[in-house]
């Protein structure tokens, strides 16, 4: 056994992506089937009608329309029931849900019915309240049932008939629900009876079998069940989003190839650029958007899933699940970013960070001992990089045994972390969901019954990185409460740092993965809390776990000033932006995964995930001096930032290329430090709208058809800061597409340059140190300037303006602060300034009232410098804050030693020259 599990390690390490090892929509039966169903369908007539007895009509409090969709079996002489729900929820969101009525079944262990508990965990509160904002009106007539709802003519129309539903938003057709008739839900049958229940167009290709080299012991229990239906976003071109894929963030037409898009969450290893594989994540969202409109559809959903994409006029979709209800949302709205407000009322907004993992992080697998910690720390200070917090991977355990150390390489994991607190620096520990079998945290998980179980409703073993191991079923309410008690923060537990605060978390593995298993999974046959299929929960089960290490990083934390938790997850589901952020899995050190790391977070961030980023400088391999420059030059926009590599890789720390690369390396990581609060002002504006953090170009210029497919530069948030890394060995020059009318100031690398006036391409040369940027006329944005080791270290420092006038002469911009770690800001205490320019002056305003004792507090914080760009022949200005006024000089377009502080309001007036009542 000892050697199966050292050869299946070993493939998984030395072994690319095999396609033979995942199933395409060919091999995997209930996508070939529904696929065979739509070619079909179209020369045959559809088996399901609505019931028209069934419907009924509420102008309750629901505001919905019930009814009974059928399914005829003529041979049988039966038809089976599917009783649906169309609701409006708050926000105007079209909801449709259809479940199946099953005869008796026998599932024996497990459910009988279709899982029906995925909005649990993806909707921040289950019980999603109705709209009540606007009227909502049901009226119906033989054939057609037309629902009024939200502002600008919203309204859906249900054709009884031919079953589709038409969705309009001001007065224009968005959406056609089953316009292709793609309808269709596999119903329960036995399995000695499945050919008496096909159809003559229907196939049953796996339908009680699973013929995939890796999965034929699943023994698919329920028989076939999934579920099909096709959209057509009506008069778009473009769709976004249902990350997660190796891929453009404009989605690809799919209609010749046997890989649709498919959302299976997956360890797959240096998986391919340009692809629609599965990886490590799924988000069934897509978005479209088109000028002065843009739809979205949400595809409530945990199982297997299959996406096929068609682009013609419109773009029609086909969405495949392999079981589950059939429970969809329509997203309607203006722009992009109104879809991802009403999306992130649904499912909520990521937090709030802790200021800390902004910064830098310093990982790769695996740094040997505590020495080899300290000494990376001290090299960092040395070389004056800056840094936040340094990673250990699976090697720091006794073992690969989670909750333990190596107590050869770690004796005093307590000390470690007070040497890294003293300078602000944080500890993250890998903890994953497979527990090898022997010792004292598995053995408790079997014991109280808290465990993943086989087929047979026994605990179920498999293969990770410590051997034989079982996984925590973190589906069972059970499993908090364990699992809280292995966080504790006490004198005695020293597993977690004793009584350290500045230690975090990363739940890796949780797909979940599994080295022996199918796909790399767990047998979708296998039992969870409550009796589901891990088939039917698949995708969801690492947002539980990482769900379960919040909870429990929260209550560790709940007594001290740093009560906001860190998690980093490499599996998720809709949702898990609320309790984690993700990195992109295992890269290579290559020039086209650089490139494929910008659409990928691009995509996260579409989807309601903005805190992503990528493995700097690739995981598996090792790049060249230029290549980790520009993978560091790119990834401090990331809005999660981590340099990670792989245990065999060469050691590639900032300081390891040598000059003029550790300098240029230096340079892009205290860049990101000086933007710090521009970055942090963004998180807080997307924790409260949903807004992605690294912001494509078209959310910017929605009214723009030439900035859809652009996805190699980007915005960050709403700061007017526009990026375009160098991603191309050897270039001396790149291409950067000004999307508007107005003007923008070249940035590059931080330092102000030419204005251009847009919509137009810019041919800029670089050199290997160049960071191409631009500033948006009409921004203005913050920095702090000065050089500290980390970002507690930065707290009291000064603040820089700078004020890029627009073609109008005014500029607006705004600025977060709080103390980056505890939740007062919630209770006031926190600065929110919001910045206003003309050509008479600056003026700051409080946007929320704070605390006044926050305030007191903040008064010695200033602000130092205020850099004009685009502004007048100005030589003097007036500042006043409160009863106080002082003359400043601008020179060089800059005002030098301002001395305004950013706990009260002030304003500046410009002036050639100051009156003596002026002065």
């Amino acid at each position: 056994m000892k050697g199966i599990v050292i050869f299946l390690i070993l493939l998984h390490n030395v072994c690319g992506v095999k396609d033979y090892l995942f199933k395409d929509c060919d091999n995997s039966g209930f996508c070939q089937r529904n696929r065979l169903y739509a070619k079909n369908i179209a020369e045959n007539e559809s088996p399901y009608a609505v019931s028209q007895p069934s419907l009924v009509v509420s102008n309750t409090a629901q505001n919905s329309l019930t009814g009974v969709i059928t399914k005829s079996i003529p041979q049988l002489d039966e038809t089976r029931q599917f009783p649906f729900e169309i609701s409006i929820l708050e926000g105007s969101i079209l909801r449709f849900k259809a479940d199946e009525m099953r005869p008796e079944t026998s599932g024996g262990m497990i459910r009988g019915n279709r899982y029906n508990e995925a909005a649990k965990w993806a909707f921040q509160d289950p019980d999603v309240p109705y709209e009540s904002k606007y009227p909502v009106n049901v009226e119906s007539t033989d054939q057609l049932v037309t629902i009024s709802f939200g502002p600008n003519d919203t309204k859906a129309e249900f054709d009884v008939k031919d079953m589709t539903i038409k969705i309009y938003y001001k007065g224009q057709l968005q959406l056609v629900v089953n316009e292709r008739n793609f309808f269709n839900i596999e119903h329960y049958r036995k399995r000695d009876e499945n050919d008496k229940h096909l159809l003559p167009f229907e196939s049953d290709f796996d339908s009680f079998k699973d013929s995939h080299n890796t999965a034929s012991e699943d023994s698919i229990p329920l028989g076939p069940e999934s579920i099909g239906l096709d959209f057509t976003f009506a008069g778009y071109k473009h769709v976004y989003g249902i990350p997660e894929h190796a891929d453009s963030m404009s989605l690809k037409d799919t209609s010749e190839s046997n890989w649709p898009y498919r959302l299976f969450n997956v360890d797959i290893f240096e998986y391919d650029t340009d692809s629609r594989m599965p990886m490590y994540g799924s988000i069934p969202l897509m978005l479209a958007t088109k000028p002065k409109m843009s739809t979205a559809v949400f595809w409530l959903n945990a199982a297997d899933t299959f996406i096929d994409i068609h682009k013609s006029n419109d773009v029609k979709t086909h969405w495949i699940s392999e079981n589950g209800v059939m429970d969809f949302l329509v997203i309607l709205g203006e722009t992009p970013a109104e879809i991802n407000s009403k999306y992130g009322r649904l499912t909520g907004y990521a937090p709030l960070p802790p200021m800390f993992s902004l910064g830098y992080h310093q990982c790769r697998w695996n740094y040997n001992d505590e020495k080899d910690v300290l000494d990376i720390t001290s090299k960092m200070d040395e070389t004056l990089v800056p840094y936040d917090t340094i990673w250990l991977d699976v090697e720091y355990a006794d073992a690969k045994k989670y909750f333990t150390w190596d107590i050869d390489a770690f004796p005093d994991p307590e000390r470690m972390l007070k040497a890294l607190d003293r300078t602000g620096r944080n500890l993250v520990l890998i903890i994953d969901p497979h527990l090898k079998v022997g010792y004292y945290v598995s053995d408790e998980v079997r014991k109280r019954d808290l465990a993943m179980k086989n087929s047979k409703n026994e605990t179920f073993h498999g293969h990770c990185w410590p051997g034989e191991s079982v996984w925590i079923d973190t589906f069972n309410p059970g499993s908090q409460e364990y699992w809280d008690s292995l966080f504790v923060r006490s004198e005695t537990n020293k597993v977690m740092g004793g009584m350290s605060t500045n230690i975090y978390v990363w739940n890796d593995m949780n797909e979940p993965s599994v080295f022996d298993g199918p796909e790399t999974s767990a047998p979708r046959d296998n039992i969870f809390y409550d009796g589901w299929e891990h088939r039917s929960v698949h995708n969801i089960y690492g947002l539980t776990f990482h769900e379960a290490t919040f909870e429990s990083l929260t209550k560790r934390l709940e007594s001290s000033t740093r009560q906001r938790p860190f998690i980093l997850t490499r599996s998720f589901y809709a949702g898990s932006q609320r309790t984690s952020a993700m990195w992109t899995g295992d890269n290579m050190a290559k020039w086209e995964y650089l490139e494929a790391s910008i659409p990928m977070v691009l995509s996260s961030g579409i989807a309601g995930m903005p805190f992503a980023g990528a493995d700097v400088g690739g995981f598996f391999g090792n790049p060249s001096k230029e290549l980790l420059t520009r993978w560091y030059q790119t990834g401090i926009w990331y809005p999660f930032f981590r340099a990670h590599a792989h245990i065999d890789s060469r050691r590639r720390e900032p300081w390891v290329p040598g000059e003029p690369f550790t300098s240029i390396i230096r340079d892009a990581i205290r860049l990101r430090y000086a933007l710090l609060p521009t970055f942090y002002t963004c998180f807080y504006d997307s924790s409260q709208s949903g807004l992605p953090v690294m912001k494509p170009i078209f959310y910017e210029c929605p009214h723009n058809v030439d900035a859809y497919e652009i996805d190699d530069q980007f915005f960050l948030g709403n700061s007017g800061l526009m990026v375009k890394p160098v991603t191309s060995e050897g270039a001396t020059s790149v291409d950067v597409y000004l999307p508007d009318n107005e003007v923008y100031y070249e940035f590059t690398s931080g330092v102000p340059g030419k204005a251009y006036k847009g919509p137009k391409t810019v041919d800029l040369d670089v050199e290997l140190a160049d960071i191409p940027m631009f500033l948006k006329g009409g921004s203005i944005v913050a920095r702090k300037d000065r050089y500290r080791r980390s970002t507690k270290l930065m707290q009291n420092d000064p603040y820089t303006l700078v004020v890029a006038f627009d073609n109008q002469g005014k500029a607006t911009g705004k600025l977060h602060i709080d103390d980056g770690e505890s939740y007062g800001y919630k209770e006031g205490q926190e600065i929110n300034l919001q910045f206003y320019a003309d050509s008479k002056g600056i003026t700051a305003q409080f946007e929320t009232v704070p605390d006044p004792t926050y305030v007191k507090a903040m008064q010695k914080i200033k602000i130092e410098k205020i850099i004009l760009l685009g502004h007048g022949n100005d030589d003097q200005a007036l500042v006043t804050q409160g009863e106080k006024s002082w003359q400043v000089q601008i020179v060089d377009g800059e005002i030098r030693n301002a001395g305004m502080s950013v706990a009260a309001e002030w304003k500046i007036k410009f002036a050639t020259k100051l009156t003596h009542d002026e002065l």
